[in-house]
């Protein structure tokens, strides 16, 4: 069964070390008034830098809020689709996990929809961080090519709003490479033809999509 992450533990790790980076802070201060420059110096840059790492880290992991543990083969989402014109048609998107579904009316000859796939060192894990997914974009997608190039394009974001984008997070701070083994994009998408009902599924190797026959 697939569950949300919850708080991973290197959010309270992160806290702790911000604390005492912020006490280190307030010790370089008293030794500051009482006239001891080493001691200042030390105790300010070493306050700095654990001040850092715990804003790095609880940045990380509050970023890993809204994506969802990945075990084996996991149910991303659940969507009914109902064709409703010449290579156009609606899609009911249910997420487990949100309590509310979302409709989208999408051009072309087929539904698409791609995820962001953290994979963590084992060494990550030790703190909570594990692999996990989370859907990224719903969109209509055309066989013919020149359809895709021309003809009108349907887009729409599946991410929750967040405080800490993690891809991005990623991308500026090299010191996350460590930790984290991969980052990537993987999609699928399956035809429209008539109304019927499709699986996203997302494994270890990525997306992959399944009708499932109505009764």
């Amino acid at each position: 069964m697939t569950t949300v992450l919850a708080t991973p533990p290197l959010v309270l790790v992160s806290g702790f070390i911000g604390l005492v980076g912020a006490l280190l802070l307030v010790a370089g201060l008293v030794a500051l008034r009482r006239r001891r420059p080493f001691r200042f110096v030390i105790r300010t840059l070493s306050g700095l830098l654990l001040l850092s790492l715990g804003a790095l880290g609880g940045a990380v992991g509050l970023g890993m809020q809204g994506y969802r543990a990945l075990t084996r083969e996991d149910l991303a989402a659940r969507i009914v689709v109902q064709p409703i014109g010449p290579q156009l048609f609606s899609a009911t998107v249910h997420i487990p996990g949100r309590t509310e579904s979302s409709y989208y009316e999408l051009a072309g000859d087929a539904l698409y929809i791609d995820a962001h796939i953290l994979k963590w060192h084992p060494m990550a894990n030790v703190i909570g961080l594990h692999t996990a997914y989370e859907l990224d974009r719903i969109a209509g997608r055309y066989d013919d090519i020149e359809r895709e190039r021309n003809a009108p394009r349907t887009v729409h974001s599946l991410a929750p709003d967040r405080w800490v984008d993690l891809f991005s997070l990623r991308t500026r701070y090299a010191i996350l490479a460590p930790a984290l083994d991969a980052e990537y994009g993987s999609g699928t998408f399956a035809r429209v033809t008539a109304p019927g009902e499709f699986h996203v599924l997302v494994s270890t190797t990525g997306l992959l999509i399944r009708q499932i026959a109505v009764p």
